[in-house]
């Protein structure tokens, strides 16, 4: 007889499935909650693999997904104490005339190609001219592209109003993100030196800095600042220093004249600024000074060369008459936002100069002066600047009341971490389940029934085809384990080889792929497998349950640090881990285990990315080079040596 009060049942008709579920794993009854729990996994088990496949088809629909206009959320300011754009601006026509005449100079020394310690040496005197203090510092440093020197000029205006433990930053590197001479970024940071310097309502001290080069000049600066026991690698310590930095802007001016500012926010390592200074800025650039907004320097659709560059952005084949809908346009614009987001931060690459503050906790973006025929300059720049840092100025403790985890879609719009984050974990979780069911695999397997006579099985007209039964089997994880530690071996002196100055990475490309296929091909790890499955579970379903359970743990927890290199793991760890298995032909082996190769070394053949992704890692600290070597290429050797072994 049931147990259950007329009340409950009342409760049942009304609470549908939540009744249901609460019935099968919280009843009272202790017996048929355990009938309950077995019915349902039994079923999860019976549907295991079509439960996979739509977690992970689900996961990849969502990224396509992502671009949509529905899922995304208008920017707003968090922090009541930065009231953007509530100040007189007091920049002028008479400050935008003395940052041309600067220009003038630049100009000069650029064409009598003047060296690095001469461009510092000129723009410290320059800053001395104002009263602020002001100095250089050298640096050298030698990674596997070479040596790099250069000399950087700084100056700290102190605070009229406080003691300087707080300060702001405003940058300009020599190098603009584009490969030209940023000399109008250069001019513009001068210039407002010697205008703040007028005003004493600076309650932060602002630091003046022009880098050398493009990022290595603000790379070596930032180290002298926060790491002055450190300088190694031949950098200069600071012979002058302030507070602790909390904001930081970065000018980026390389044309004549803009049209509009473009912002870059990743920092190494996919960190991204807090939210609030995007947006106080974007208030500030388009009611201040009149000047529109752009994500990078891609253009909104409702523009002409937007509408181009969006077109452009897809194959000849694609439908012409697609672009009729608008709502077309609008997802490819997102799209492309998202993609090239995606591209800065699954790479760990600051996408300018400002990503090398993050590192200190310090929230910077780059202002990208869009070059165009008109009609801003130095004008609009200069008030945008003031109010921005005006904005700053008001801040009482760090940035923190916005976003920090965020994809910005539009420069009004922005995907929060719940709408974006499900992606790549419904892939992790299909991995996750994919491996636990290679494990519940291992420990048994099916068997003949040698103890159930022939006649019996007559008389209970069962069938000769179902006399089987289940039997447990040893799993021994030992000789898995060791194969998993062998291939990330394999990973770390490929990382160690491409490290190194002399070594030539194409030839490296074209050795290790023939002579990685040929061993997976004879399998010296054959032997390891047991000669009866009966007794013991297989080599290739242990090491696949390593394999799978690694990727999914690997994903789910890159996707809370650096969503979008989560994202590509995903994509290229996803599917070819799950279709991973053993084969009884000898052809299918070798097929299997040629794609698996490709897809683990393949990416050796783009030379000049290798560079640059060691570059980073070796002067800036990036992460991306060691993870793929130490980490991506290890997953797909293993998921090779299961297709390689025989079933």
């Amino acid at each position: 007889m049931s147990s259950e009060s007329p009340s409950e049942r009342a409760q049942a008709r009304s609470s549908g499935l939540g009744y249901r579920l609460k019935r099968i794993f919280m009843s009272r009854d202790h017996a048929a909650r355990i009938r309950n729990r077995r019915r349902v996994v039994a079923v999860v088990w019976r549907y295991l693999n079509l439960l996979r496949a739509s977690l992970m088809a689900i996961g990849y629909l969502s990224l396509l997904a992502l671009p949509l206009s529905q899922l995304s959320t208008g920017t707003y300011v968090d922090e009541n104490a930065l009231q953007p754009s509530q100040v007189n601006s007091y920049w002028n026509w008479g400050d935008a005339y003395r940052a041309d005449s600067f220009l003038e100079d630049l100009k000069l020394l650029l064409d009598r190609n003047a060296s690095s310690t001469e461009r510092a040496t000129f723009l410290a005197t320059e800053f001395a001219k104002f009263g602020i203090p002001s100095s250089t510092q050298r640096y050298t440093i030698r990674t596997l592209l070479g040596t790099v020197t250069g000399t950087n000029a700084y100056a700290i205006f102190p605070a009229p109003r406080a003691s300087g433990t707080e300060a702001m930053v405003i940058s300009a590197s020599w190098k603009s993100l584009t490969g030209e001479h940023n000399l109008r970024g250069v001019a513009a940071v001068v210039s407002l030196a010697a205008f703040l310097k007028q005003y004493p309502h600076w309650s932060k001290d602002i630091i003046f800095v022009v880098s050398d080069n493009y990022l290595d000049g603000m790379h070596a600066w930032l180290s002298a600042y926060h790491r002055p026991s450190s300088t190694n690698q031949g950098i200069e310590p600071l012979s002058i220093a302030s507070g602790v930095i909390w904001t930081a802007l970065n000018i980026d001016y390389p044309g004549h004249s803009f049209s509009h500012l473009g912002v870059f926010r990743e920092g190494l390592n996919g960190r991204l600024p807090n939210q609030d200074l995007i947006n106080s800025f974007s208030v500030i650039s388009q009611h201040t000074g009149g000047v529109p907004v752009l994500l990078y320097d891609h253009h909104e659709p409702s523009e002409f060369p937007g509408r181009e560059a969006i077109r452009n952005f897809y194959p000849s084949w694609f439908p012409s008459w697609l672009w009729e809908f608008g709502s077309v346009m609008d997802y490819s614009y997102r799209a492309k936002n998202i993609l090239r987001h995606f591209s800065y931060q699954a790479r760990g690459r600051a996408s300018a100069a400002h990503g090398l503050f993050h590192q200190y906790r310090i929230d910077a973006i780059t202002l990208f002066a869009v070059p165009s025929n008109g009609p801003h300059g130095f004008h609009a720049l200069g008030r945008i600047i003031e109010s921005t840092l005006r904005t700053m100025n008001n801040l009482l403790e760090r940035l923190h009341a916005s976003f920090f985890f965020y994809i910005m879609t539009t420069p009004s719009s922005f995907l929060k971490i719940g709408s974006y984050l499900p992606s790549a974990i419904l892939v992790a979780t299909a991995l996750m389940f994919g491996g636990l069911g290679e494990w519940v695999n291992a420990g048994w397997v099916e068997v003949e029934d040698e103890d159930l006579p022939l006649e019996k099985a007559k008389a209970t007209d069962v069938a000769l085809t179902s006399r089987k039964k289940w039997v447990r089997r040893r799993r021994d994880l030992l000789d898995a384990f060791m194969v998993a530690v062998a291939s990330h071996l394999v990973g770390l002196t490929l990382f160690v080889l491409i490290s190194q100055a002399w070594f030539d990475i194409s030839q490296l490309a074209l050795t290790i792929t023939p002579l990685c296929w040929v061993t997976l091909v004879l399998a010296p790890w054959k032997p390891l497998t047991p000669q009866s499955a009966v007794h013991a579970a297989p080599l290739h379903i242990l090491l696949k349950v390593i394999n799978m359970c690694l990727a999914s743990t690997l994903i789910s927890v890159t996707s809370v640090l650096n969503f979008s290199l989560a994202a590509l793991l995903a994509v290229t760890l996803g599917i070819p881990l799950s279709l991973a298995s053993s084969s009884r032909s000898s052809p299918a082996r070798v097929v299997k285990c040629a794609l698996y190769t490709v897809l683990a070394f393949g990416w050796l053949f783009m030379e000049e990315e290798v560079k640059q992704a060691m570059w980073d890692w070796q002067v800036l600290g990036v992460w991306f080079a060691p993870l793929v070597c130490l980490i991506y290429v290890p997953f797909v050797l293993q998921a090779g040596i299961v297709s390689s072994l025989t079933s």
